[in-house]
């Protein structure tokens, strides 16, 4: 079902043209969702058997990180319709005016293609094309379809942020393994609950904008049931490396802990109602969960550090 078309909530995005600032092109980059990409991508290249030499793996680290944040330009760009409906993106750069849709095109298409053929002229072209596919997943197949017309945007258009891990591993190695899928599996099934938990709480928000998110189309109570069993399903995936054997006792414990405590804010929510109450516990998990996917991914890499993996 069309759910919504990109011109119909604000047909203009300002006539005039106005010119961003230093700041502005900055923001288009969506620097936390890029450290993220950083972090996550790093613990794919430190978790790889062969060696990388650090120059090119800080290279590696560079163009992933500029390919991650053309995706956000992009998005920005595509996307300015529904972010100036919205109060928690109306004060993006095209959004709110400062800067025009033509330049966050131009930039974001420049930087995908840079990002791309350095990636693959520092390391080899499985990891420049993984990293073009993601571009792609996120700005086309996500940003331009996804997200406007099903309420399952998040849970297939997450695949774009779970691929870091395999990027960095393939920078390293030129292959895609078992142990860069299951960080994949981890990343992917993180995704949902996490998201779900944020629009649980602005979910006027997205109603507003006409976006499908999950709570709009199925209900609060139906994305409390989702949230809680990817919850269950995530946690046990967690233990993979451990059970696989490319992690230690250390991770085993904490992605144990860990994913309990998940659990338990996820239950919490599914036990909640629409209410002030309900609201904090989906802000809760919306919290911790991003304190979860960080520390899994620290011990993974302080792991590997200890293990000899990685940089050469």
């Amino acid at each position: 079902m069309a759910y919504v078309e990109r011109s119909e909530i604000d047909p203009s995005i300002d006539a005039e043209e106005p010119l961003g600032s230093v700041g502005d092109f900055f923001a288009l980059l969506k620097p936390r969702v890029m450290s993220l990409v950083i972090f996550t991508a790093l613990t794919g290249m430190v978790m790889a058997p062969a060696g990388v030499h650090p120059i090119l793996a800080v290279a590696a680290l560079i163009a992933i990180a500029v390919g991650a944040g053309a995706s956000g330009a992009l998005n920005m760009w595509y996307d300015a319709d529904i972010d100036k409906v919205m109060r928690r993106t109306r004060g993006r750069p095209v959004a709110a005016g400062r800067m025009a849709p033509g330049d966050a095109l131009a930039f974001g298409a420049m930087l995908s293609v840079a990002s791309v053929t350095f990636l693959g002229l520092a390391t080899n072209w499985l990891a420049a094309g993984l990293l073009a596919f993601t571009i792609f997943f996120y700005a086309v197949v996500y940003t331009m379809w996804l997200k406007r017309w099903t309420p399952q945007n998040i849970v297939i258009g997450g695949a774009a942020g779970a691929l870091p891990p395999v990027i960095g591993w393939a920078a390293v190695t030129g292959t895609v393994s078992i142990e860069s899928l299951v960080l994949f599996a981890i990343i992917f099934l993180w995704t949902p609950p996490h998201f779900w938990a944020l629009s649980l709480y602005k979910t006027e928000d997205y109603r507003r904008a006409g976006v499908p998110m999950l709570p709009v189309v199925a209900g609060a109570a139906a994305t409390r049931r989702q949230i809680l069993a990817y919850s269950v399903v995530m946690a046990l995936a967690a233990m993979a490396p451990f059970v696989l054997g490319f992690a230690g006792i250390a991770y085993a414990v904490i992605a144990g802990v860990s994913g309990i405590a998940f659990v338990g804010l996820a239950l919490r929510v599914y036990r909640s109602e629409a209410n002030p109450a309900g609201e904090r516990a989906a802000r809760d998990l919306f919290a911790f969960s991003i304190l979860y996917l960080f520390v899994l991914f620290a011990v993974l890499l302080v792991e590997a550090l200890g293990f000899g993996g990685g940089l050469a």
